[in-house]
């Protein structure tokens, strides 16, 4: 098989499309589609099922899928390994959350791309569970998550923490108790956010279940409804300070005898060769990352 067809496979499987994949990998999409047959007739086997709505995996697909991307994870490494001479460049596909990177990324980002000008960075962000996903599948180098992950493929950098806080808006009136929780809705990120999740969970131990629950793609968009008085959520102090004058917030006192404190970790794999440019990445994430 050729590499170049193991990548146009890939391309098509993650994008759920020919067409987006084409435009991803800057072809035509009659060279994607002629390419994917030849791969299918080599393999006697069809690895898609094709509808209007785009293409799936079949059972085929799925197997080649995980070899695949060992396949052209392998092929990028060598090319690494060969040309990393200890000075950072090339590119490096980096994960965030949307706090990490609204807050503390942009420090970081700042004394990595003054030091290190030939790497090319890019920047995805998502939740915890997207995140780890992109990872495992050699979508991105490595990503900042909440703890706690646990996995055996990945090995696993705590970079910092966060003080997460319960907050509100003040056109809200005064919430003195959990139980007045009961009447408000939650505003949070979809599902698959670690700081959701920790917030659903103390919410059902306590008896509680809130009267609504909006999710978002964006922190400025959970952001401005807690300005609106729509409802509560819980964010990282440091997000939540940055924030308070503008979005009028407000802290809840309601959660005195628990612990809030989360590791964020950088994750990467484990079988992934550690090239200088996310070494160096590592290195002042870890310093510059700041306080709680």
């Amino acid at each position: 098989m050729d590499i170049r067809d193991l990548r146009i496979f890939l391309a098509a499987a993650h994008e759920g499309s020919l067409t987006k994949a084409a435009e991803k990998l800057e072809y035509v999409q009659s060279s994607i589609s002629i390419r994917i047959q030849r791969l299918e007739s080599k393999l006697n086997t069809p690895l898609f099922h094709r509808g209007r709505q785009g293409v799936r995996l079949t059972s085929s697909g799925e197997a080649l899928k995980s070899y695949a991307e060992k396949i052209v994870s392998l092929m990028n490494e060598a090319e690494r390994a060969v040309t990393d001479n200890s000075i950072p460049r090339g590119p490096l596909r980096i994960g965030s959350l949307e706090t990490t990177a609204a807050i503390r990324l942009p420090f970081i980002l700042a004394d990595y791309v003054a030091a290190y000008s030939e790497v090319d960075l890019s920047l995805r962000t998502g939740t915890t569970d997207e995140l780890l996903q992109l990872v495992l599948t050699y979508e991105l180098d490595g990503a900042f998550v909440a703890a706690p992950i646990e996995h055996p493929e990945l090995d696993l950098v705590e970079v910092g923490a966060e003080e997460l806080v319960l907050v509100a808006g003040e056109r809200l009136p005064s919430i003195d108790r959990p139980e007045r929780l009961r009447d408000l809705t939650l505003l949070v990120f979809r599902a698959g956010c670690s700081y959701r999740r920790k917030l659903e969970d103390w919410l059902r131990s306590n008896g509680i279940k809130p009267a609504k629950i909006m999710e978002f793609g964006t922190l400025e968009g959970i952001l401005g409804c807690i300005h609106a008085g729509l409802g509560v959520s819980l964010l990282p102090r440091s997000v939540a300070e940055r924030a308070r004058a503008t979005y009028n917030l407000r802290y809840l006192d309601l959660l005195p005898d628990r612990s809030w404190t989360v590791p964020t970790l950088f994750i990467r794999r484990s079988d992934a060769y550690r090239t200088a440019a996310i070494s160096e990445f590592i290195r002042i994430s870890s310093e510059r990352f700041g306080p709680s």
